[in-house]
């Protein structure tokens, strides 16, 4: 049926009346018509025969016509689901009962408001610095009471009056059995002993083993009382605490859960609500509690469980914290009693923040018993541990800082005026002054800060340093702003103090925080200052090898306050405070937080030498970080911080200079191949703007330029590892080229791409997994052939030389055994052919003559795309030959079909030969059912059309002898 190959005739084109009749037709329309954007009112219609409900209508006619219903609204049905599940919610709500009286109902309403809010820090978030910073390398030790195993649960047949008797002897064992102590533990060690008995707690409770619970949270309670290794003392106390609050926590649930039936308690119950059973297991276990003789175990188990008052009577937990917060006055050490009105005042925010007067009474009893702290007891034991009194002091800050941040939360600024002039009237007060600047709102300690000032000047210094003083300033001012007359003297007072500061740590700490401050009121000048004393103070023996992550921060904050880079540049000490990161990896993190803000905040291109150099400076210095071990995901950010700078550089109509800075940035980030390939973009587009710029004009000058251009684009594409890169660009700059007739460098490009095609491969990795190049292949031939149409043959290499040379390629290429590429690219070069032979061209480019133009329409070039239409034809006939042998029935009738719908649009079919093949190739494509219905119909409903229009009116018998036969 395919054995005779036809005699290629292109089919006659008027693209201008083709592009005529595609164009829509503009239709009137009436404005009391339906309109889309007309709203559509869903009505409800019932009715007694059960017709369709949800009917609609428009609401701008009552006429009887039918509207097709809105799907949406429709399967409503006139009813809303969100308002059925809110009504239900509503008829479901209890009531409030009667007995709620407008006192009640306002003191309820008093206490929600007072709740803590997401503005309260939780302990939670102070949990892991305390663990990281109070450490210490002595040996540890945990005394632990064993007792006697008689905490096992009794027999259901055993009387109550032997439980009774069994559990008393049990609690006796808590203060009299045998002792167990581990001693020479490493810090770790005994973090792994706490964690144990923590779970030891959790296991005993899940096998109601209570009284065996009970017992080690005592025996862990009583740790607090050691203070052997002070200065692990804070860390020490974030550990049992935990148990402490494991413990509360599990004695609560269980008494909730003896309420809960018949039927759970409401969140705001009262203790009308419990029953007696609750009410008796809860009165037991503080019972319990109330039997230890020790006074600091006692204390703290019964605050683990103090939420529970609320079963017992409704003032439960007011009445007890008074209680609580006076017996803290009987521990003797200064330290363990602070920690434990720490805990205590833990646990009063989370059970009742209400109650202000119980956390100032903490705080005031802290101020009154404020003088121990330097008792000669004290002294004593500092000097048998060896630890100095600054050291000794900062262990007190965790629970201050607590307390304080409890009682300043949401207090009035009279309030906060009296606790700062309390702790003004007490000597040696610095310890207290700093947790003061550090818990007060920041806009209290803002307004005030010259009255801080004073009072820190009139500190000891001996017991704490006045630089952690003014560092706790200074956080409290990078929150909120003092007066703006204030301002610089504030600075000054506290920069006298920091830059005496010998130890360098404590120095770059310091200096840390009033950087901010600096930045966020001053200019350039006062920064600059503030950079030359850091560079001063941590360049001798390099101490900023030691202070990095400091270093950083600095960084942080200057480039959060200066966004205008020309002023950043202009500071003289800014590039060599930058010198300081001499460590590989944070000198990259550092420059790109530098190239971040620089991309984010830089509005418009610039061409300041100052930038270009500085930054310049910065991305060669991440480009140069890049080895043969950095991961790809570290290579593609440092290629879009660097390809985000070059987009910023723009020299305006200087394009001389705008190339030389190309030229400099490729010699430059030559190791990150995605900032050359947008390098190669730049300069194409360099290219068309000096053309458009010029207005089409093609001077000397330009065309030198342009030539320039080409000539960087043409040396660097080589250089690039992907092959598909290097053809798309090659495609790019020819395509550039011939737009700017520079037809000889267009031409060179082009056979350069065609060249580069066998290297493709035929597989290649996407995201480590190995894809067929052939969809990439083909895409690009298909975008290389549209190219070809606009492009000139060359005087010296004959008729379509570029043509032939990329189908002889395609003809060479190692394809796939099972694949149809070849025959595809075959099919896809018939159309550029077809439009090749007409005698005006679908596009041309200006002023660039095209065939067109060179041949004229002569019959020996027509002639000679004539024959090779007809060689390609013939060896996709063969193709399908091959195929039909080969049993790919599927694959035939595809291309099949492809090659009748280009001999359909390109073809002169009434050429009786052409017109045969045409027929025989859709019946191929139906055979066996192998071409898609729809399709099919859709192209003969097409030709239909087409045979309206006279010079297509032989499609019409065409049409006749064309058939669909259904899939079997």
């Amino acid at each position: 049926m395919l054995a005779s190959y036809a005699t290629w005739h292109s089919r006659t084109r008027n693209y201008g009346a083709e592009l005529r009749r595609c164009r829509l037709e503009a239709v009137a329309v009436e404005l009391g018509e339906y309109h889309p954007l007309k709203p559509i009112t869903v009505m409800e219609s019932r009715s007694r025969r059960g017709v369709r409900k949800g009917s609609t209508s428009s609401s701008s006619s009552s006429s009887s016509s039918s509207v097709a219903p809105d799907p949406l609204s429709s399967m409503l049905e006139g009813t809303d689901p969100l308002s059925l599940f809110a009504a239900a919610t509503v008829a479901e709500a209890p009531a409030v009962p009667h007995s709620a009286t407008a006192t009640e109902l306002g003191r309820k309403r008093r206490e929600r408001e007072e709740e803590v809010g997401s503005d309260f820090e939780p302990w939670a978030a102070k949990r892991g610095e305390i663990l990281a910073r109070f450490t210490t390398t002595e040996k540890l030790s945990i005394n632990l009471f064993m007792g006697l195993d008689k905490s096992k649960a009794s027999s259901p047949t055993s009387a109550v009056s032997e439980k009774v008797r069994t559990r008393l002897e049990e609690l006796d064992d808590l203060e009299e059995g045998s002792q167990k102590e581990m001693m020479n533990l490493s810090q770790q060690d005994y973090v792994n002993r706490i964690e144990e008995l923590n779970q030891s707690l959790k296991e005993a409770w899940a096998s109601d083993q209570k009284v065996k619970a009970l017992k080690i949270v005592i025996q862990c309670s009583k740790l607090l009382s050691d203070t052997s290794v002070i200065q692990f003392y804070p860390s020490k106390f974030v550990l049992i605490t935990d148990i402490l609050d494991t413990f509360g926590r599990l004695v609560y649930d269980r008494i909730w859960t003896m309420c809960s039936d018949p039927r759970p308690l409401p969140d705001a119950f009262s203790a009308e609500d419990v029953n007696d059973t609750a009410k008796e297991t809860c009165l037991n276990w503080f019972f319990k509690i109330a039997s230890i003789r020790e006074l600091v175990p006692r204390l703290y188990v019964e605050a683990a469980i103090l939420k529970c008052s609320r079963f017992l009577k409704n003032s439960g937990i007011q009445d007890t914290l008074p209680r609580l917060t006076a017996m803290i006055r009987g521990i003797g050490d200064p330290l363990v009693a602070v920690y434990a009105r720490a805990y205590l005042c833990r646990v009063g925010m989370e059970v009742a923040p209400h109650l202000k007067d119980c956390l100032n009474k903490n705080f005031f009893d802290l101020l009154a018993s404020f003088c121990q702290i330097h008792s000669d007891a004290v002294q004593n034991q500092l000097v048998i541990q060896r630890v100095e009194v600054p050291v000794y002091l900062t262990l007190y800050s965790p629970a201050i800082h607590w307390i304080l941040q409890c009682v300043a939360y949401r207090a009035s600024d009279a309030l906060l005026t009296e606790m700062m002039e309390r702790c003004k009237k007490l000597g040696n007060n610095a310890l207290l002054l700093n947790s003061v600047m550090w818990a007060f709102r920041a806009d209290f300690v803002a307004t005030r800060a010259t009255d801080f000032i004073s009072m820190i000047k009139d500190c000891d210094e001996t017991g704490f340093p006045k630089h952690l003083l003014f560092g706790s300033l200074g956080r409290s001012l990078a929150c909120a702003d003092p007066p703006e007359s204030e301002r610089l003297p504030i600075l000054n007072e506290a920069w006298k103090v920091i830059t005496k500061v010998r130890n360098t740590q404590d120095y770059i700490t310091c200096a840390e925080i009033w950087v901010e401050f600096t930045c966020r009121h001053f200019t350039k000048r006062e920064v600059n200052t503030v950079l030359a004393d850091i560079i001063k103070h941590m360049t001798p023996d390099r101490a900023f090898e030691d202070a990095y992550t400091q270093l950083q921060s600095v960084m942080k904050k200057i480039l959060t306050y200066f966004h205008n880079f020309s002023v950043l540049f202009s500071m003289e000490k800014f590039l060599p405070f930058l010198d300081m990161f001499q460590k590989d990896s944070v000198r990259v993190e550092v420059c790109k937080s530098i190239m971040e803000v620089f991309i984010k905040h830089q509005q418009e291109a610039t061409r300041d030498p100052v930038i270009l150099n500085a930054l310049l400076h910065v991305c060669k210095t991440m480009h140069d970080s890049v080895n043969a071990l950095t991961v790809e995901d570290e290579k593609r950010s440092l290629s879009l911080l660097i390809i985000g700078f070059i987009r910023m550089v723009s020299f305006g109509r200087d394009f001389e200079q705008q190339l030389s800075f190309c030229v400099e940035a490729r010699a430059t980030f030559c190791n990150l191949e995605p900032v050359i390939i947008h390098l190669i973009h730049t300069v194409n587009q360099l290219a068309m703007e000096t053309r458009r710029v010029m207005g089409g004009s093609h001077s000397r000058k330009t065309a030198a330029f342009v030539r320039a251009c080409a000539a960087y684009c043409f040396i660097t594409i080589p250089s690039l590892s992907s092959i598909f890169s290097r053809l798309y660009l090659y495609l790019l700059s020819g395509q550039v080229a011939l737009a700017n007739q520079c037809l000889s460098q267009a031409d060179a490009f082009l056979k350069a791409a065609v060249s580069v095609l066998p290297e493709v491969p035929r597989t290649f990795s996407v995201e480590g997994k190995q894809r067929s190049s052939e969809v990439f292949l083909l895409d690009f031939i298909s975008s290389f052939l549209s190219t070809l149409l606009a492009v000139p043959d060359h005087p010296e290499q004959g008729v379509l030389y570029l043509v032939r040379g990329l189908l002889n390629m395609v003809q060479d290429y190692t394809w796939e055994d099972s694949s149809d590429a070849k025959v595809r690219v075959y099919i896809s070069a018939l159309p550029l052919l077809a439009a090749m032979s007409q005698e005006n061209y679908l596009y041309t480019i200006p002023k660039v003559d095209s065939n067109e133009t060179l041949y004229g329409g002569d019959p020996k070039f027509v002639a000679e795309i004539s024959r090779l239409c007809e060689t390609l034809i013939g060896q996709v006939l063969d193709h399908l030959k091959t195929l039909g042998r080969e049993e790919g029935m599927r694959r035939q009738g595809t291309l099949a079909f492809s090659l009748f719908s280009c001999l359909l649009a390109h073809a002169d079919l009434r050429n009786n030969k052409i017109n045969q093949l045409a027929v025989n190739l859709w019946n191929l494509s139906h055979k066996n059912g192998q071409c898609d219905t729809r399709t099919s119909v859709r192209t003969l409903e097409h030709m239909k059309n087409q045979a309206q229009h006279p010079e297509l009116s032989h499609l019409s018998d065409m049409l006749m002898r064309l058939s669909l036969q259904s899939r079997a």
